[in-house]
């Protein structure tokens, strides 16, 4: 998907804007209180248990595919160990991009996933539970709600659906749970949603352990959005801590990556794996180290404060970096239409500048350097931006006086050159034919450098990324629960997609035309059953 095309920026901003504004009124999750609810405990009495879990899915067909297929493979083959398929498959939110209908869930999720597990129903066939995500939520979860919550369970391909609500709960072999939180951004978490977590927490045994999948990595997005912890806080402190059972994993996705951190002098990890399909993010800006909760959380009564270091990222830091410096390569090849669009920007400043001082000037000069500055300076600021930093208004001034600087030094060199001459303002054939195309390249490889610089500045990484639509790199992860207790998360990676398919009679639809690679990520992650003291005692005096 090429995600800075003039249409795909305009529409997703109208989403995103009217989803801002009007949010609240879009929010179905207290109608949900009319649904049935359920903890889902068929799988507690079961000797152990492989889950799956993978977000971030509904970009292009190659991405979601090639990981569709690895997970609807009966086993996957990691150097000499075997890891079989996931009874259950978790999807942590954004099952389908840019926003969310039922035409483009069936064509970027439904499709592939069928394609890749198109088998019978059976009591043995595993079992999908879904998280929306920011995406899902662009049309108030209608879609979302049509295609995963039906009271009589439906199908995905020979994956079945059983939940009711959005949110969800799993009561899982050796007193492990797992509870799927929908509260994005800095939404509240509603009543109906907190009293059913309140009710299956009344459940707990003091000692259980707690798996929460929330719809975004709240722990490392806090300087843009500080409230979104604060929310998870709450539902920590209010429905879990009472109980005395250890979160011992918090998951998500939401960002395009891998990443893990580790609780310091406790047992809790926080791993974000947003590796499905959508286009490879950033890891290099990620901090080594991190407070949970914030320092700046706008909770009176807040968590006991942890620290939490940085234990491994996919992609690695220094391979992000190298993927951000092919920006030049691939941003102006990947959107066009974002090349056009600035092409005829510049045209139109280059036609101001040439005829000021004729008596019909076609556009004023000054209402096009403020178009520059007021549309460089939006788009580093954002639409959603949690907090009005100068950092962003700054090098967003900067960039559209380098695109003003640009159309000066083009109108200089178009002065010497013969189609000067032409009449202005005539028919502008000629700037358009000649003119037009160069300058929409080289604009573009100014807005390339702009992300590259701005980005070292923790501004517009997003969109260095989004920008490039990287289809590589993706990831999953496979949980274990074994027979003493023990989890066990293996998180898998894939460093190249499949782009070639063949078909084939049995099994799933298609293929690669290459076996896929996939390979651990990082060690394995094991958690005991077994809780460890949080804190390590002062040494005597």
């Amino acid at each position: 998907m090429a995600w800075l095309s003039p249409s795909q920026l305009a529409a997703t901003g109208i989403r995103v804007a009217f989803a801002a504004q009007f949010g609240a009124y879009l929010d179905k999750r207290e109608l949900q209180v009319a649904l049935p609810n359920q903890v889902h405990d068929q799988y507690a009495t079961q000797e152990d248990i492989w889950i799956d879990y993978i977000a971030d899915l509904g970009d292009g067909f190659d991405a979601t595919y090639s990981m569709a297929y690895l997970l609807a493979q009966p086993q996957v083959q990691l150097g000499d160990d075997t890891l079989p398929r996931g009874q259950v498959l978790l999807l942590g939110g954004d099952q389908v991009y840019p926003t969310a209908s039922g035409a483009e869930y069936e064509n970027r999720f439904e499709g592939p996933y069928k394609a890749a597990l198109p088998e019978p129903i059976t009591d043995a066939s595993p079992t999908m539970y879904a998280l929306p995500g920011n995406h899902d939520w662009y049309d108030g979860l209608t879609a979302f709600m049509r295609l995963f919550t039906r009271r009589d369970g439906g199908r995905i391909g020979g994956w079945k659906t059983k939940q009711t609500r959005s949110y969800f709960a799993l009561k899982l072999p050796h007193r492990w749970w797992l509870l799927a939180v929908d509260a994005q951004g800095e939404a509240y978490v509603d009543d109906p949603q907190l009293e059913f977590f309140k009710s299956v927490a009344g459940t707990f045994q003091p000692g259980d352990n707690v798996i929460i999948m929330t719809p975004q990595p709240a722990w490392v997005q806090t300087d843009e959005h500080p409230r979104y912890y604060d929310t998870i806080d709450y539902f920590l402190r209010n429905v879990i801590d009472p109980t005395g059972a250890h979160v011992k994993l918090m998951l998500s996705g939401d960002l395009h990556h891998y990443s893990r951190y580790v609780q310091q002098g406790g047992t809790r990890q926080l791993v974000n794996c947003g590796g499905g399909g959508a286009y490879t993010a950033a890891t290099h800006h990620l901090p080594e180290k991190i407070a949970v909760p914030p320092k700046h959380s706008l909770v009176r009564r807040a968590s006991p404060q942890g620290f939490y270091k940085l234990a491994k990222t996919y992609p690695t830091k220094l391979r992000s970096k190298w993927l951000g410096g092919g920006v030049f390569a691939r941003l102006p090849w990947r959107n066009p239409g974002f090349a056009g669009l600035l092409g005829v920007l510049h045209t139109m400043l280059l036609l101001a500048l040439q005829n000021e001082g004729h008596r019909i000037v076609t556009v004023p000069i000054f209402l096009m350097v403020s178009l520059f500055l007021a549309a460089t300076t939006f788009f580093a600021v954002g639409l959603t931006a949690g907090q009005m930093k100068a950092k962003p208004f700054i090098l967003g001034g900067l960039h559209g006086v380098a695109h003003v600087l640009l159309g000066v030094g083009g109108w200089l060199i178009w002065r010497q050159l013969p189609l000067s001459e032409i009449a202005w303002p005539g028919p502008p054939a000629a700037a358009v034919v000649v003119y037009l195309p160069i300058v929409s390249i080289v604009a573009a490889l100014l807005v390339s450098a702009y992300l590259l610089v701005a980005s070292s500045f923790k501004v517009n990484t997003n969109e260095l990324f989004a920008g490039q639509g990287i289809e590589d790199f993706k990831s999953f992860l496979r949980l274990h629960i074994a027979a003493d207790g023990t989890l066990t998360l293996y998180p898998i990676g894939v460093d190249r997609i499949s782009k070639n398919w063949i078909a084939q009679a049995s099994g799933s639809w298609f293929r690669p035309a290459k076996p896929l690679r996939p390979r651990l990520v990082d060690t394995p992650v094991v958690f005991s059953p077994i809780e460890v003291p949080t804190s390590v005692p002062d040494p005597l005096p």
